[in-house]
């Protein structure tokens, strides 16, 4: 059997499977589940600073409704460290994670504002948080807003979460940069760990019928692979951090192409969400056949083996990559 051990963030995993940020750990029963399946490590769903923000407000307007009208008013609502505002029940979930899993915890967060980004980021890390990974989730509406002021909003926000917890901290990034290369060495100056490659931003769609903007929600497919594919061989090498893939990630052959490329881990949440958590047990046993077939004996071994980084130069490589592609169509 080949060795399947690898590391992420510096965490020692028993094999480069890991559960991403989604529904199936938004409870204790879910997280065993993942670890039951076989997740190498679990990363928590996201902590989103709005909700906590609007929470807090919902709250203080329920407990001041009808204050004013009567001296009982008050004593109809329980005191209010009995609600469950704030990040209480997430950190509470994270500590209970903690105790009983004997994989890493990751949690996620998912902020609005410099202060919340820290604060958060510092609970976490006093509730026991293996590592933190950032959702940056930010659109530049605004059309005057620059590209460089875009990317700079990014490195404050990471750099500020760096200097506030000792653990590390992973970047969940999007693709949408012009110079992907140069922000990824940005981020990882400015502290980040890891990069997972890459976030996928859910956009909306129109209902005809209500002609209301209503959310959609699709399961990721294999063929979402090729971008964080080109990436991760892009920069397997040249970033001194840990990267992970995300996206697409259903059977054992996008974990091995992942690897090939040059990620540390592989994370999924959609074939999990389709298959269930024993989902993970298919994907590495898979991934142990073909190492086995074709000679791997380690995942060490595998890792980065067809990146870029010897390539002199990667753009012209892609480019050639690019023309036999298009020529290849109906042969």
């Amino acid at each position: 059997m080949a060795n399947l051990t690898t590391t992420y963030l510096g965490l020692s995993l028993s094999h480069p499977v890991m559960a991403s940020a989604g529904p199936l750990s938004h409870d204790l029963d879910g997280i065993r589940r993942l670890e039951d399946g076989g997740a190498a490590a679990i990363t928590l769903f996201s902590l989103f600073e709005e909700q906590i923000r609007w929470e807090n407000e919902a709250l203080s307007i329920l407990t001041g409704m009808g204050a004013d009208s009567t001296g009982e008013a008050s004593s109809y609502f329980p005191p209010i460290g009995d609600f469950a505002a704030g990040p209480d029940a997430y950190l509470s979930l994270l500590r209970r994670a903690r105790e009983v899993a004997g994989v890493p915890i990751i949690a996620s967060l998912n902020g609005v504002t410099a202060t919340g980004w820290v604060k958060y980021a510092r609970l976490m890390h006093e509730a026991g948080a293996s590592a933190i990974e950032l959702n940056i989730f930010y659109i530049p509406a605004d059309p005057g807003a620059t590209a460089r002021g875009v990317e700079d909003r990014y490195v404050d926000i990471v750099s500020s979460v760096c200097r506030a917890v000792p653990i590390p901290v992973a970047v969940k990034v999007g693709p949408f940069f012009s110079a992907m290369g140069e922000m990824a060495r940005r981020l990882v100056e400015a502290g980040a760990s890891g990069l997972v490659l890459f976030n996928r931003f859910y956009q909306p769609d129109f209902d005809l019928d209500t002609l209301e903007v209503a959310p959609t929600l699709e399961l990721s497919s294999p063929g979402e692979i090729r971008l964080p594919l080109l990436w991760l061989s892009i920069l397997h090498g040249r970033v001194g951090a840990s990267l992970a893939a995300t996206t697409g990630v259903h059977t054992h052959a996008e974990v091995a192409k992942y690897l090939l490329a040059g990620a540390d881990a592989v994370m999924t949440t959609s074939a999990l969400l389709k298959h269930g958590p024993g989902h993970v047990g298919a994907l590495v046993h898979g991934l142990n056949a073909w190492m086995d077939r074709k000679g791997f004996e380690s995942v060490a071994r595998i890792k980065g083996s067809m990146s870029q980084r010897h390539v002199t130069d990667p753009s012209a490589f892609e480019r050639a990559n690019y023309m036999k592609v298009l020529q290849s169509w109906g042969k």
